[in-house]
C-alpha cells in the first residue's frame, strides 16, 4: 500500500511534467486483490502531455481520490486506535502535503490550486486521526490559507470556503486548536529545532509510531521546487494570522452563499475561542480593526443623502437573509444601505456570541470608528440633509442593536456617564445636548428625526439611558412641595368645566355635547384619584371636537390592553434595575431648591405645551369658520383611520391635527390608568376594537 501511495503522489504531481519527480520510489504494494499490472510503470502512459492542459482535464483529480481512498482504507483497517498506519507515516515523512501546496500555489498545472484545495479539504474531513496537531499538516495548512481569500473574485472562493469550513469544524471539536492555527508562525518557528519537531512542544505528534522528519531532508528540498518560468517557493516562513484574514476576505465576497458561509464560519471560531485565542485575537489579529474598517467603507459607499423613509423601509435586516430589491421598495442607494445595515447586523451578531475579550474589543473599535470618527461629526454638521440622513441611519442601527457590550458603547456614545443632576445654568458640549437641542429644531423634519432616535434609544434596555434621560432630576424629589400635605383628590383643584374653551357647544357646529367617559375606577390606594387624572387628559380635547362615539367607538379603552401590555413589558424590563419599591421620604430639613427637570423632559414638555397653543389655543374661534366642520372632521378621520381614500380639502391640517390629539390624549388616559394599581379590574376587558390612528 505504501508504493502505491508512492506511485499515486508521483502520477498526480508528475502528470503536467514527467521529468519533475518529487518522491522517491516506494515498495511495490498494492491494495488487497488489485492487480499489480496497475503499478507506476503501466499508468505512466501520457508522458509528453502538455504542460498548460487544465489539471482538471488530466488523472490529476483521480489520482489524488485514490490517495485519499488508500488513507481511509487504511485508517479503517487499524486494529488501535488512534495510532497512524504507515501510509499515513509515508505522507507525513515525505512532505506530501507541502508538496502539493507547493503546486497549488504555483498553479502548475493550471487549476492545480483548486485540486490541491479540494484534497486538503477531503483528508482533513474524512480522515479521522487527528492531523493537525502533526506540524507537516499544520505548516502546509497555514501555507494554503495564505494562497485565499486575498484576491476579490477568486476563482477558488468556493473551494477555500469549504476548506476553512473543515477548519473550523475541526476547531470546533477541539478548540486548544485555535491558538495553534492563529499563531502558526510563532509556534513553529519557536517548535523546530534543526529540522526535528520538539516532543514538549503544543504541535506534537500524538503517536509515537509517526517517525521525526530526517534532518537531512530540509525544506528547501522538499519544497524549493523549479517550474518552467523560473518561478521558486522560497522558504520564507510562514504569516500570521491566516485563517481570520481568508475568512474576513471570504465575508466580502459577492458570491453571497459564500459570504453566508464564511460569515457563519468566523461565528463559530470567535464563539468557540478559550481565553488565550481570545486575548490574541483582540492583540495581535486584525479582527477588530477590519470588521470596523469596512463597516465604514460600507458606509461611505452610500449616497450623501438618504430620506429617512426610505431607511425606515429597511430597519432590522438580517445578515443572513440578504435583501432582494423589490419594486415597491426600490429607491436609490438601496442595495448599499443594505450591505451596509446587513454588516452592521453581522458585527452586532458576532459580538454577541464571541468571548468577552473579543465582545468588548470589536464593540469598541466599532463604536470609535462608526459612531465617533464617522456618524458623530454628521451629527455635528450644519447642514440639513447630513444631520438628516445620520440621524435616520443611528436610529435604524439602534433598533437592530442586540448585543449588550455593543449597547453599553453605544449608551456611553449618546448619553454618557455623567449621573449627577443637571441644573439650567450648566451649559454642556456633549453630543448628547446638542442631539436634545434637534428635538427642537427649525426644521420639523430634523425634530421628528431626532425624536425617533430617542424613542428607540429608550426603549432599549439599558438602566444607563432612563435614569441619564429622565431620572436623574427626579431622585431628589424636588418637584414635591415640602411640608404641605399631598392632596386627597384632584377635584378642587381641577375646574375644567369653567374654561372658556369647554363650552356646553355652539350654534350650527352638528355635534351634541357627551359627558365625560367615566373611568372605571379600580382599588384605590386613597392617594391618588386616578379618575380625575384619566379625565384630565380626556378633556383636552372640547366634546364638540370629538368624533369616535360618531364611529361606534368608545373612549381610552381602546387603548387600555395595548398600554397594559407596554406598562407590563417596562416593568419586566426594570425589574433586575434594583430601583425601590416606593418613593424616597422627603426630608424636612432638606433646603428648598428650584427644580429643574433636565433638558430633555424640558423639551418634550416645551413642544407638548404648544400643541396645546397650535391646536387648543383658538380651536373654537377656527372651527367656527369652517364650513361644514363635523361632516369633514369625521371623513378625515375616516381617511386617517384607512375606511375611505383620502382626498384633499380645505383646513385638512386642521381637522387631520384635531383627530390625532384626540387619539392622543386618549392613549394618555390609557396609561394613566393602567398604573393605578396592577389588580384593575381593566384585566377581564374584553377585546377592545382596533386600534385606530
Amino acid at each position: 500500500m505504501l508504493s502505491r501511495l508512492g506511485a499515486l503522489l508521483q502520477e498526480a504531481v508528475g502528470a503536467g511534467r514527467r521529468s519533475h519527480q518529487l518522491c522517491t520510489t516506494c515498495i511495490r504494494m498494492g491494495r488487497p486483490g488489485e492487480s499489480r499490472k496497475n503499478s507506476l510503470t503501466a499508468r505512466m502512459q501520457n508522458e509528453r502531455q502538455d504542460e498548460n492542459t487544465p489539471a482538471k482535464k488530466t488523472d490529476i483529480p483521480w489520482r489524488l481520490k485514490q490517495m485519499l481512498d488508500i488513507l481511509v482504507y487504511e485508517e479503517k483497517q487499524q486494529a488501535a486506535a488512534g495510532e497512524a498506519g504507515p501510509c499515513l507515516e509515508y505522507l507525513l515523512q515525505h512532505k506530501i502535503l507541502e508538496t502539493l501546496c507547493t503546486l497549488g500555489k504555483a498553479e502548475y498545472p493550471p487549476g492545480m490550486r483548486q485540486q490541491v484545495f479540494l484534497f486538503f479539504s477531503r483528508i482533513l474531513a474524512q480522515v479521522q486521526h487527528p492531523l493537525l496537531h502533526y506540524l507537516n499538516v499544520h505548516r502546509p495548512v497555514q501555507k494554503l490559507l495564505q494562497l485565499g481569500g486575498t484576491a476579490a473574485g477568486s476563482p477558488t472562493e468556493k473551494e477555500e470556503v469549504h476548506f476553512t469550513t473543515i477548519l473550523c469544524t475541526k476547531i470546533q471539536q477541539d478548540p486548544a486548536l485555535l491558538t495553534y492555527i492563529l499563531e502558526g508562525k510563532k509556534v513553529v518557528g519557536k517548535k523546530e529545532t534543526s529540522g526535528h519537531q520538539d516532543k514538549s512542544s503544543s504541535l506534537e505528534e500524538p503517536s509515537s509510531r509517526v517517525p521525526k522528519i530526517d534532518g537531512e531532508s530540509s525544506e528547501a528540498q522538499a519544497t524549493g521546487t523549479h517550474f518552467p518560468g523560473g518561478t521558486e517557493e522560497p522558504d520564507n516562513g510562514l504569516g500570521e494570522n491566516n485563517l481570520l484574514a481568508s475568512l474576513i476576505g471570504l465575508c466580502k465576497s459577492k458570491k453571497s452563499r459564500v459570504a453566508l458561509k464564511a460569515q457563519e464560519n468566523l461565528l463559530l471560531l470567535v464563539g468557540v475561542a478559550p481565553q488565550a485565542a481570545a486575548t490574541y485575537l483582540v492583540q495581535r489579529s486584525p479582527l477588530c480593526s477590519a470588521m470596523a474598517e469596512h463597516l465604514c467603507q460600507l458606509y461611505q459607499a452610500m449616497p450623501n443623502f438618504l430620506d429617512p423613509a426610505d431607511i425606515a423601509t429597511l430597519e432590522g435586516i438580517s445578515w443572513r437573509v440578504p435583501s432582494a430589491p423589490s419594486d415597491e421598495a426600490s429607491f436609490p442607494g438601496r442595495e448599499a444601505l443594505a450591505a451596509f445595515l446587513g454588516w452592521f447586523d453581522y458585527c452586532d451578531h458576532l459580538i454577541r456570541e464571541a468571548h468577552e475579550v473579543v465582545a468588548g474589543a470589536l464593540a469598541r473599535a466599532v463604536t470609535e470608528k462608526l459612531f465617533v470618527a464617522t456618524l458623530q461629526p454628521q451629527l455635528l454638521h450644519v447642514a440639513e440633509q447630513s444631520i438628516l440622513t445620520s440621524t435616520a441611519l443611528l436610529t435604524a442601527l439602534l433598533h437592530q442593536l442586540c448585543s449588550p457590550a455593543l449597547l453599553q458603547e453605544a449608551v456611553d456614545f449618546f448619553v454618557g456617564s455623567d449621573r449627577q443632576p443637571e441644573a439650567p445654568e450648566d451649559s454642556p458640549h456633549s453630543l448628547c445636548s446638542h442631539l436634545i437641542g434637534h428635538c427642537d429644531h427649525l426644521s420639523d423634519e430634523i425634530s421628528i428625526a431626532t425624536l425617533r432616535l430617542f424613542e428607540e434609544l429608550l426603549q432599549k434596555p439599558n438602566e444607563q439611558i432612563v435614569h441619564t434621560l429622565l431620572l436623574r432630576n427626579l431622585e431628589g424629589r424636588t418637584y414635591v412641595a415640602r411640608g404641605l400635605p399631598e392632596p386627597e383628590s384632584y377635584e378642587d383643584s381641577l375646574d375644567l368645566e369653567e374654561d372658556p374653551y369647554f363650552t356646553d357647544g355652539f350654534p350650527n357646529s352638528g355635534f351634541q355635547p357627551t359627558p365625560r367617559l367615566p373611568a372605571p375606577t379600580p382599588h384605590l390606594d386613597g392617594k391618588t384619584a386616578v379618575t380625575e387624572i384619566v379625565n384630565s387628559f380626556l378633556c383636552l380635547v372640547p366634546e364638540e371636537a370629538k368624533t369616535s362615539a360618531f364611529l361606534e367607538e368608545t373612549g381610552y379603552d381602546t387603548y387600555v390592553h395595548d398600554a397594559y401590555g407596554l406598562f407590563q413589558e417596562c416593568c419586566s424590563r426594570v425589574a433586575s434595575w434594583g430601583w425601590p419599591l416606593a418613593p424616597t421620604p422627603l426630608d424636612p430639613h432638606e433646603p428648598e431648591t428650584p427644580f429643574f427637570e433636565g433638558r430633555f423632559l424640558q423639551v418634550l414638555f416645551n413642544r407638548m405645551a404648544r400643541i396645546l397653543d397650535q391646536v387648543i389655543g383658538d380651536l373654537m374661534q377656527r372651527i367656527q369658520r369652517v364650513p361644514q366642520f363635523s361632516s369633514k372632521l369625521l371623513l378625515v378621520r375616516k381617511q386617517l383611520t384607512g375606511q375611505v381614500p383620502g382626498e384633499q380639502m380645505d383646513h385638512q391640517t386642521l381637522l387631520q391635527g384635531v383627530v390625532v390629539l384626540e387619539e392622543f390624549c386618549k392613549e394618555l388616559a390609557a396609561i394613566a390608568f393602567v398604573k393605578f394599581p396592577p389588580n384593575s379590574p381593566h384585566l377581564n376587558l374584553p377585546p377592545p376594537p382596533q386600534r385606530h390612528v
